[in-house]
């Protein structure tokens, strides 16, 4: 239990608001190096701090085994959202109180990331190759992470079989839920233009909000299904409006809005954002949608199986098969192979005080090790 402990606050002392890079980049490579894998790590973007092409770093680390043997991966992210104020003790200088380890990022997720390092540390090299595909920048736009790291693993020829991503899944106990998928979401700006003109002659402007209005009653009426054997039911909400207007005998020149969609397997992004257009052209307006994500399953079977025994194994509990929860990187990881999300219990993630139990983090540990020997055992 020592161990683990002592590689989660270390990397929970460096500081990795998102984007990421640098130092707790130096401390993951300095725990894996010694377990004989090769590290490969490269920065993405040029922009400024803040923007969206903000500097990343990535990180792949690979450990060969035999010629011919299974490939297992572990991915995740070093980033941390913001800790704001108010804590009890310093985000970034982890602290045990009692039974629990606090600190930004305790359980999202470099609380997991410590676990799946010792869990490696218990396998031996000849079992198999695993791999760690860990990203600066899940928590933010997620555009120059782990699909720049999915390009570079295609371009290496690195293909693993099954991959874990370490979120954390679990609700009321460590184990009790696995993320087998993850609906998909799709964010889109509405806009309406006008014409400016005085409140008293009507006649002579435009006004874009009751045509804004009118569209978003209608887009929020739609029942978009009734959701399926595996998904719940998309959602549409609306998110934000916008009319800017300081006058109050001015009628403006155009209105705004935004709604976000998370949607099941009865959809695509693009499909739905055909759908938002339409309504909104009948309105007078326009749409610009941006796809965050598909929505992916990885049907219960052997991977899924092979989760399932280890948590019981070690926790007596029976994972449930859940696609609930927002997005995360195994959105594109799926994209490689089957991928499963497991991990730590979700109370404290993005809050003040964010912290983890001294035992989840063991237990986690041994459920890991033995999901990574039996993935590799397998024929």
């Amino acid at each position: 239990m020592t161990e683990v402990i002592d590689l989660a606050k270390r990397l929970m002392a460096a500081p990795s608001i998102t984007p990421a890079t640098g130092p707790v980049f130096d401390v993951l490579e300095a725990m894996l190096v010694p377990l004989g894998f090769e590290i490969t790590r490269f920065t993405r973007g040029e922009g400024e701090e803040g923007s969206p092409e903000a500097p990343v770093e990535n990180l792949f680390a690979i450990r060969r085994g035999p010629e011919g043997s299974k490939h297992f991966a572990f991915a995740g992210h070093l980033d941390v959202v913001p800790p704001g104020g108010g804590w009890t003790s310093e985000p970034f200088a982890p602290e045990q109180r009692g039974e629990l380890l606090y600190g930004r990022g305790a359980v999202d997720m470099k609380g997991s990331i410590a676990c799946m390092v010792d869990a490696v540390a218990s396998v031996p090299a000849d079992a198999g190759t695993i791999s760690f595909i860990v990203t600066g920048d899940e928590e933010g736009p997620a555009l120059l992470g782990t699909r720049a790291l999915i390009d570079f693993m295609r371009e290496a020829g690195h293909q693993p079989d099954l991959c874990l991503v370490g979120e954390p899944t679990s609700v009321n106990r460590l184990g009790d839920m696995m993320k087998i998928g993850r609906r998909g979401s799709v964010n889109i700006w509405l806009e309406v233009q006008g014409t400016q003109g005085h409140v008293a002659y009507p006649h002579l402007a435009d006004n874009p909000i009751p045509k804004l209005v009118a569209m978003l009653a209608e887009l929020d009426a739609l029942v978009l299904d009734e959701g399926t054997d595996w998904f719940q039911p998309s959602n549409l909400e609306i998110t934000d409006l916008e009319v800017g207007n300081p006058a109050h005998n001015v009628i403006p020149e155009a209105a705004k809005a935004r709604i976000s969609i998370r949607f099941n397997d009865c959809h695509s992004g693009a499909s739905l954002s055909e759908q938002v257009a339409a309504i909104a052209q009948k309105h007078g307006g326009s749409a610009l949608p941006i796809i965050s994500g598909e929505p992916f399953l990885t049907p219960p079977g052997e991977f899924s199986d092979i989760i399932a025994a280890a948590v019981k194994a070690e926790t007596g509990l029976d994972p449930e098969p859940s696609t609930t929860g927002g997005t995360s990187d195994a959105r594109f990881l799926r994209a490689l192979c089957p991928v499963i999300e497991f991990g730590l219990c979700n109370a404290t993630m993005h809050k003040r005080d964010e912290a983890v139990a001294i035992h989840d983090l063991s237990t986690l540990s041994r459920i890991y090790a033995r999901i990574v020997r039996a993935a590799l055992e397998r024929k």
